[in-house]
């Protein structure tokens, strides 16, 4: 499934082709569940070539009911999302069916069958930890598939991160000023000028690093992803700024100095929870006295976060190997033990859900580029998939993305450090 051009072991993408072996009991089970929780819903749903039932919703069409079940038995939500990878079900509203699902993700299941969740979901993988190793594998696998496969959805500043529109229309033309939008506000927050000594964790292709050199900062960026590593230090050669920024590949544990400001784009959901309180003492320790930390964060309801923290999902198996999202509750107790305090939190996920959208039109209407590069349908209605549930998740409110800024202080909760 992963083109010859890309960085990635091949095994790692299973044979969605074929119908897991399910036992008789755990497909029938997840026919009886399945069938009684869509029911439920605002959906029309037609079950092989039988009349849709529902009275309105966008029409969820199952072409092959028996394999849809039996992987949903085997693997749950994975399941489904595999289904989907495999054709075997079908919407002419991806983004309408699984907006549905996420605005009633918690009812899904009965509360008398959630005790039974430990049964059925499955754990994540101990390689996908984010150890050193682990987090550069971790990365590889997604942001290593290949420059030019983003580069065919996204904008050309190359931004791989929510924008902020400022008008509620918006097409493909307005998308890179929206992105400036996002990058400036966040290098507003943190306070960048001329002379701010500027870390960025987590450097994309490069236009943070950009905008920043712009103003007249010197930039330390550092990127765990060799395949954009490569590309941004081009773009910042081109522009004129290689005197200012610095591009190194490199964990942000190991980065070392103390900076003016810090600033993050949608880097924490890949850091794993195991290694949040290590982030953000590295933020603690990397930020000069009087400094300022931004961070943009998509971040969960804190209850959701809970019940779902230790479940093995489609979006770990297939596209973030290694993530969580955090809450804005989890943040504020992690960074109780730090000097960092929080002095300002803004969200807007609904300008994640259009930007989701401009990035999925960009990739469906060219199916046929992306296929060039060697990457077969079944990545595609993957990445497909992956998008539109994204953007379901932002539109429906389960999802939200903030900045978040920080100001260092002299002493944490429990004194001076």
């Amino acid at each position: 499934m992963a083109p010859a051009t890309a960085h990635v072991d091949p095994a790692r993408w299973p044979d969605v082709a074929r119908v897991p072996d399910t036992s008789a009991a755990r497909a029938t089970i997840a026919r009886l569940v399945v069938r009684r929780a869509l029911a439920a819903l605002p959906l029309r749903v037609a079950y092989g070539s039988g009349a849709p039932a529902g009275g309105s919703g966008p029409l969820l069409t199952l072409r092959d009911p028996e394999a849809f079940f039996r992987r949903i038995g085997a693997d749950g939500l994975i399941g489904f999302g595999e289904s989907y990878m495999a054709g075997e079900w079908h919407t002419d509203d991806l983004v309408g069916v699984l907006t549905v699902l996420a605005a009633n993700v918690a009812d899904l299941v009965p509360r008398s069958l959630q005790r039974l969740r430990g049964a059925w979901a499955r754990r994540h993988p101990a390689a996908d930890r984010n150890t050193l190793d682990g987090a550069k594998d971790n990365i590889h696998r997604h942001y290593d598939l290949s420059n030019d496969l983003f580069a065919l959805f996204l904008d050309e500043t190359m931004t791989y991160s929510s924008a902020i529109f400022d008008r509620p229309r918006h097409d493909w033309t307005t998308l890179a000023d929206a992105q400036h939008r996002k990058i400036d506000r966040l290098l507003d927050l943190a306070g960048v000028t001329a002379g701010t000594r500027l870390l960025e964790i987590g450097t994309g292709w490069g236009e943070l690093a950009l905008r920043a050199a712009e103003r007249g900062a010197t930039v330390l960026t550092v990127t765990l992803s060799r395949e954009q590593r490569l590309l941004a230090m081009r773009r910042i050669e081109r522009a004129g700024y290689a005197d200012r920024v610095t591009v190194e590949l490199r964990d942000y544990r190991e980065v070392r100095g103390t900076f003016d400001a810090v600033v993050s784009v949608e880097m924490i959901e890949a850091v794993g929870e195991e290694y949040w309180p290590v982030y953000f003492d590295a933020l603690d320790r990397l930020t000069a006295p009087g400094g300022r930390v931004a961070i943009q964060a998509i971040t969960m309801p804190h209850d959701r976060m809970v019940a779902t923290r230790n479940t093995y999902t489609w979006i770990h198996k297939y596209i973030f190997p290694g993530g969580i999202l955090p809450s804005v509750e989890a943040i504020g107790r992690l960074t109780a033990h730090t000097r960092l305090r929080i002095s300002g939190d803004q969200g807007f996920g609904t300008h994640y859900a259009r930007t989701l959208a401009l990035w999925r039109e960009r990739f469906t209407s060219r199916a046929a580029e992306v296929a060039a590069l060697g990457f077969d349908g079944t990545f595609r209605r993957m990445w497909e998939f992956y998008l539109a549930y994204s953007e379901a998740g932002f539109a429906a409110g389960y999802l939200d993305v903030r900045q978040i800024l920080f100001t260092k202080t002299d002493a944490t909760a429990g004194g001076t450090r």
